[in-house]
């Protein structure tokens, strides 16, 4: 993928239960390392859905974002987006080589 088409700049979180003081806990969010990363993101189509449904990645979806693979992103991650939160619903290692990804998202109001 061209370094110019991955033009959106995101933070990817994970979710951790942490001691909330009173025997307890709370879920925290956390960035995942490094903070940011540059991907590409475009609106799910009919189209996009109905293509990976054969490999049951959708669930369900109002965004696919693409860019370079990283391992630590999962379905139990969010992405944040210029205020906007993004649930991950599906991830898919492209060709399985650790190069691409393609992840599933929808979008919390």
């Amino acid at each position: 993928m061209p370094v110019g088409a991955l033009r959106h700049r995101v933070t990817f979180q994970t979710v951790t239960s942490e001691p909330d003081g009173h025997g307890g806990t709370i879920d925290v969010w956390i960035d995942l390392a490094p903070p940011t990363w540059d991907v590409s993101i475009t609106p799910a189509t009919v189209r996009d859905l109905e293509r990976e449904a054969a490999s049951t990645i959708v669930a369900s979806a109002t965004h696919v974002i693409v860019g370079r693979y990283r391992g630590d992103v999962t379905i139990e991650c969010r992405m944040l987006f210029e205020g906007r939160e993004f649930r991950i619903t599906g991830v898919k290692n492209a060709d399985e080589r650790g190069i691409e990804m393609f992840l599933f998202a929808k979008e919390t109001i």
